[in-house]
């Protein structure tokens, strides 16, 4: 069973994948715009925990995509700037 982080870990890599696609980037392309390693994206969407927070950032602003944490109800919301 996964515990709450890695579980949010993994629902961000997803949301990273999602609108990776949906821009129609490839994981270079969005390396590239991120200015990380495509090793990186690569983990990042597959929910691995060893990403610096710092670059995980980096790769959802150059998605256009807006992180949200709420602390105690341990909640994560992944939305696009423009919504």
């Amino acid at each position: 069973m996964k515990s709450t982080n890695e579980q949010a870990i993994q629902n961000l890599g997803k949301a990273i994948q999602s609108q990776r696609k949906k821009l129609r980037l490839s994981q270079t392309e969005l390396a590239h715009l991120a200015v990380v390693s495509l090793n990186l994206v690569s983990q990042v969407e597959a929910g691995k925990t060893t990403a610096h927070i710092s670059k995980v950032l980096d790769i959802l602003h150059a998605l256009g995509l807006r992180l949200t944490l709420e602390q105690g109800q341990e909640r994560l919301y992944i939305k696009a700037l423009n919504q």
